[in-house]
């Protein structure tokens, strides 16, 4: 699957297009590859028509790319290749958890004290992705049931376009033993890294109640975050999930009444939830429009907006457990270790935007940390977005779930609550 050309130099907002959509220019870091994304790295935005975000573009770019077969080719080549290890140019990958675990095992691969060999998912497919979400209306058009079900079975299908490699986790606790002088639970191991801890005693009593963890626990970690990052002016919690595999009650999402539900499903690929384009895009959204924004109502105008996101700004995710995480752990890997790699767009389509998140190759060089046994009050803190882009300080870090291969098997599954936030300076 062959990258497709960026020219940053030429990837700017057009005058042109058919609506006053905003349309974010590409601000790659300096010397960053341009990314594996299609219309060149330009948002989807530059395709808005009467206000639909580009989704209708978007969707027909799904369908076509469905159509020319590069994705059933990848899936066709594992499902035909012998049992076994597959050799991929970026290195050993298997297709199967414990196949990585007994290659693991086989080769002596350590961990340094407090780490842990493991295997990870890393997508093989070096092309764009697209995901209708569930609210889209084009799942209920019974005119457009064919095309459903191609774009269904390409959901499907990009779950099975990956590969588990042998990674080595480093205790996030630790990472002063291998960067002297800098302690995790600082900005600095954010400017650094991507990567911080940080210590919350939260008065949240019911996680699974989003109404109480919008009034309790958003400005919890807004007040987190302005005493965390010095300079910093404002912080917004905007939404939050809530992962339990075990849960009981009821899962069912309702965005109108700021409810994300419960998640079952822990991620299963390494990737970011921004990047160049959405970071800016998100924020504007927000801030503008207050599109799907959980939390407190802005109420900027367009030029104060330009005026907010004119200064350095960043996006936050911070996952905090409900209670001591014995298995499913949230694993993160820091800037340095990938900054020279294209990361590979994915494209989440709504009714009214288009979402971009990031995917990535495996390479060994990765740098991956975990909080082993992570308590209640450890909060896991990891950079989405960063509007610096001279090299200075990390853009982002990427994280995934693993399965922790030291824990008892009746170990419960990770239990606790990500919010995803904006800081401004």
């Amino acid at each position: 699957m062959n990258r497709q050309n960026v020219d940053k130099k030429h990837i700017t907002q057009s005058s042109e297009t058919a609506s006053s959509a905003y349309v974010p220019t590409l601000q790659l870091t300096e010397g960053q590859p341009a990314p594996i994304a299609a219309n060149g790295g330009l948002s989807y935005l530059s395709f808005d028509r009467d206000g639909d975000g580009g989704t209708a573009a978007a969707t027909e770019a799904a369908l076509t790319q469905i159509a020319e077969g590069a994705g059933q080719a990848v899936i066709d080549m594992l499902d035909n290749a012998p049992p076994g290890p597959i050799e991929t140019k970026w290195g050993i990958g298997f297709r199967g958890y414990g196949e990585c675990m007994d290659y693991i095992h086989a080769n002596n691969i350590e961990a340094p004290e407090g780490g842990l060999a493991l295997p990870l998912p890393y997508t093989i497919v070096e092309q764009p992705s697209y995901s209708i979400v569930s609210s889209n209306a084009l799942w209920q058009d019974p005119s457009r049931e064919a095309d459903a079900k191609a774009l269904r079975k390409d959901e499907e299908d990009n779950v099975r376009q990956r590969l588990f490699y042998p990674q080595v986790m480093r205790d996030a606790r630790r990472i002063e033993e291998y960067y002297p002088g800098l302690s995790p639970n600082s900005p600095e191991s954010m400017d650094k890294l991507g990567v911080s801890l940080a210590h919350c005693e939260s008065k949240c009593e019911n996680f699974y109640d989003a109404a109480e963890v919008e009034r309790v626990f958003y400005p919890e970690i807004e007040k987190l975050l302005l005493e965390f990052f010095p300079g910093a002016t404002d912080a917004l919690v905007y939404n939050h999930d809530v992962f339990d595999k075990d849960y009981q009650g009821d899962r069912t999402e309702d965005q109108d009444n700021k409810n994300p539900g419960v998640n079952a499903n822990y991620a299963n690929l390494v990737h970011n939830d921004l990047n160049d384009n959405s970071g800016r895009v998100r924020c504007r959204e927000l801030l503008t429009k207050n599109l799907r924004n959980f939390g407190r109502e802005q109420h900027y105008t367009e030029a104060e907006a330009d005026a907010k996101m004119s200064r350095r700004f960043m996006s936050i995710n911070l996952a905090k457990p409900m209670e001591t995480v014995r298995q499913y752990p949230f694993v993160l890997c820091a800037w340095p270790s990938f900054a020279k790699q294209p990361y590979i767009n994915n494209y989440r389509v709504y009714d009214d935007r288009v979402g971009e998140t990031t995917r990535f190759t495996h390479d060994p060089g990765h740098e991956w940390y975990w909080l082993p046994a992570q308590t209640p009050t450890e909060v896991s803190m990891l950079k989405c977005y960063d509007s610096v882009t001279d090299g200075s300080v990390s853009r982002w870090s990427f994280h995934t779930a693993c399965i922790d291969p030291t824990a008892p098997e009746d170990a419960p599954c990770r239990k606790n609550v990500v919010v995803r936030s904006y800081v401004f300076f």
